[in-house]
């Protein structure tokens, strides 16, 4: 206290009230138990005189009215308990306000700006929970900082003579951030850089930080690829150390290595993947056997035998959990040297596998399996459009054997869906790209028969690795396994679902698990080809629950299998080298592994997939947006693909871009958000906008800073609509102190969401809605 004690000796009356509360809700938390008298709280804080003691009762009466401490008895306090404590991961807004994300609440927890104490986006904290009395949401005030989290940002460098701001790309840093000269480094103003926060003034002063990297001129492709990485802490480049563990690999296969492995060098074995891989992580072998039944082999890179537990390349990619998939490149988990080489399954080689083996009656039914480490070579090497094109015209290399597995893999796929399985399929942008990156031609991959083809045998391989763990014979207790599991529909968010699809005149009868499932598949084949297919797949999809690694086998209710893990594409995915030793270890009847050390492992591989996930939708709405910028002023036929109480999400018909009208532009009226319909309604002429209305847009903005594309709503259906031009909107920017002093900046505009914010409303969010998937598509990226 003797820190505090000083400020209040020196500041006397200048001591502000907010501060003065802080202190006393510390002392009053960090002592639950205990009552404190006013005149004790203002001695512990160094107020003496009976002014500052009068400041001490004053900010005790708010503290009281707030609901945070309770009178027991005249001039004594005590903290209120009723609300509580939890602990949670702050997720910040461009307001400055905050959500706390917490196992410990089923609803996120509220931060005003004035509650925030200095916390950041990322940061672990504790929280102390106000009363509710009669609040729509909880609220709260973090009281300590346990963990810190992110505190490299990505921005623009704003330069002047004595000073340097760094102004955020992201949304997550609602400040410029101040630099003093001495730590600009070699940065130029307008320059992208990667700024690391150093410290937090009190007193609502911008942020101090260092640029710990210049990453070049915006609107460079390298550059924006780059600061997409940067600003979801993904790396872009290997450490040397890790590039020379991995060129010190032999390349060798000796005799000694192939003879501990069954060999399958013999069957005829080929690889299907897009036209443009480089990494094979995966091929299918086939033999006729005698009795007339078809052995199918799945063998997939053995990643396991060349990255050993603890070395530097293990750490590497435990670290980074998975490859990373952008508009224009793959950013691997492994080196290059492992990746596209040593582990890659390239045509005409020999290569080592980890495999599991099926026997397959003519109905596609497993009547024996083998999993274990295999040698194989592969004999062609397909791209998805070739092994297409042989199933469709029964003609090509391999043709008995590509019809035979499409054949099976058909068979397989309908057993799923008999059995619930949900059967999202949803198309992914993909773009035509010129030299230097730039959007010539966007365009939309359906899957066909020869990504099912893959897919289902890779589905048959992770759901049977899974139950040889997972389902031991006789009394005997599952040892410790890496699962890919996901949950029962959140009941809030399908009901809100299920009352929605009603309006277009669908119904969901069905409550259990199943049966929702079923009904679900029956509602997607209906609204096949339909102007609503696409807004209720993707709310579809929003009610389901994220798929995640655990240790705890809950299923997988997506694809309706009891037992599922990740085991087909180790060079990308972590938990599938941990799914191989696990393996290994347990067929050379080793004791079960811990748990706990796996778990942790589990949880930090799928907060990295979430990341790497959010980096692909950056660079998808970079790229479109990026795609529209000469496109400012023409016109196009939309759908209303999302609505909000700050505006409305129209999506282009033939391109599939996503951009915003904002409310504030829709001038002819007040527009209310009516959340049980997904509607925005005028207060005074009744003009109703829904999700999946027709309309007609003219692009007004396309920022390339932010990724937003602002619309300029024109026609709705046959009806023609004017709106008279709001008024201008005010530049965002910071208060340039010289020392960094002011008030911190507030960019962007208000409104209030589940964030309280004004989202970004650049490129298509149809990827933030895609299913989690195992299907090999042109990027390798869908996760189930």
């Amino acid at each position: 206290m003797k820190k505090i004690k000083k400020e209040g000796q020196a500041s006397g009356k200048a001591i502000k009230k907010q501060s003065i509360e802080k202190h006393i809700f510390e002392i009053l938390s960090s002592n639950p138990t205990k009552d404190f008298s006013y005149k004790a709280i203002a001695k512990s804080i160094g107020l003496k005189d009976d002014g500052q003691k009068q400041l001490v009762v004053s900010c005790l009466a708010e503290l009281k009215q707030r609901g945070m401490v309770t009178e027991v008895e005249h001039g004594v306090f005590k903290v209120v308990t009723k609300g509580g404590f939890i602990e949670g991961k702050v997720d910040m807004t461009q307001s400055g306000s905050a959500f706390i994300i917490s196992p410990e609440s089923d609803e996120d927890v509220f931060i005003a700006p004035g509650n925030m104490n200095q916390a950041l986006h990322g940061d672990k904290v504790r929280v102390f929970i106000f009363p509710y009395k009669g609040k729509k949401r909880p609220e709260g005030e973090i009281v300590e900082i346990l963990e810190q989290g992110k505190r490299q940002y990505v921005g623009t460098v704003q330069l002047s003579p004595n000073y340097v701001f760094v102004v955020p790309d992201g949304k997550q840093m609602p400040f410029d951030i101040f630099v003093p000269m001495r730590s600009a480094g070699e940065a130029q103003d307008g320059d992208k850089v990667i700024v690391k926060v150093i410290e937090i003034p009190k007193g609502g002063k911008n942020p101090i930080g260092e640029i710990v990297e210049v990453l070049g001129r915006p609107g460079n492709n390298e550059t924006e690829m780059h600061a997409i990485l940067a600003d979801y802490g993904l790396p872009y480049q290997f450490p040397e150390e890790v590039l020379r563990a991995a060129e010190q690999i032999p390349d060798d296969i000796t005799p000694a290595e192939i003879a501990k492995r069954r060999d399958m060098r013999d069957a005829v074995t080929f690889t299907i993947d897009p036209a443009d891989a480089k990494d094979f992580d995966d091929a299918l072998s086939y033999r006729r056997l005698p009795n007339g039944n078809t052995e199918v082999g799945v063998h997939i890179a053995d990643v396991s035998h060349y990255v050993r537990p603890g070395s530097i390349l293990d750490q590497e990619a435990v670290d980074r959990a998975t490859s990373v998939y952008l508009v224009d490149r793959t950013v691997p988990m492994l080196p290059e040297r492992l990746s596209n080489n040593l582990c890659s399954l390239r045509p005409h080689e020999d290569k080592l596998t980890y495999s599991a083996v099926f026997e397959l009656d003519e109905d596609a039914n497993v009547l024996n399996t083998w999993i274990g480490r295999t040698v194989i070579h592969s004999d062609r090497r397909f791209a998805y459009e070739e092994a297409q094109e042989v199933i469709e015209t029964g003609q090509g290399d391999y043709k008995e054997e590509v019809l035979t597995l499409h054949t099976l893999a058909q068979k397989l796929r309908a057993d799923r869906f008999k059995h619930g399985a949900i059967a999202f399929d949803r198309e992914e942008a993909k773009f035509e790209l010129d030299e230097n990156g730039k959007p010539l031609r966007v365009y939309f991959k359906a899957q066909k028969e020869s990504n099912q083809l893959i897919e289902e045998f890779m589905l048959l391989a992770n759901k049977k690795v899974a139950e040889h763990i997972g389902k031991p014979r006789g009394k005997s207790v599952a040892k410790t396994f890496v699962y890919r599991i996901h949950d029962v529909p959140n009941p809030d968010k399908f009901d809100t679902f299920r009352r929605f699809i009603v309006k277009f005149g669908y119904y969901l009868q069905a409550t259990n698990s199943k049966g929702i499932s079923k009904e679900l598949n029956k509602l997607l084949a209906e609204v096949k080809g339909k102007t609503e297919e696409n807004l209720i797949e993707t709310l579809a999809v929003r009610s389901m629950a994220k798929a995640r690694y655990s240790t705890e086998n809950i299923g997988h209710y997506g694809l309706q299998f009891d037992h599922y893990t990740h085991f087909t594409s180790p060079i990308r995915r972590y938990p599938d080298v941990m799914v191989h030793r696990l393996l290994d270890m347990y067929d050379h009847k080793a004791e079960s592994q811990s748990k706990e050390t796996y778990e942790q492992l589990c949880e930090h591989s799928s907060e990295m997939e979430i990341l790497a996930s959010d980096a692909e939708r950056a660079s998808i709405k970079y790229k479109m947006v990026e795609f529209m910028v000469d496109k400012i002023g023409q016109e196009f036929d939309g759908i209303v693909s999302g609505i909000t109480e700050w505006g409305i999400y129209v999506e282009i018909k033939e391109n599939k871009v996503e951009g915003m009208v904002s409310t504030r532009d829709l001038t002819d009226d007040f527009y209310i958000f009516d959340e049980d319909t997904y509607s925005l309604v005028g207060k005074t002429n009744g003009r109703t906008f829904t999700l999946g209305d027709e309309v007609r847009i003219r692009v007004l903005r396309a920022n390339l800073s932010r990724k937003q594309l602002d619309y300029e709503l024109i026609g709705k259906g046959d009806e023609v609509l004017s709106f008279e031009p709001a008024a201008p909107r005010p530049a965002g920017g910071s208060s340039r102190g010289g020392n960094g002093g002011g008030s911190a900046s507030r960019r962007g505009s208000s409104g209030k969401g589940r964030s309280g914010e004004k989202k970004s409303s650049g490129g298509s969010r149809r990827s933030s809605s895609k299913p989690n998937g195992d299907k090999k598509d042109s990027g390798k990226r869908r996760r189930r």
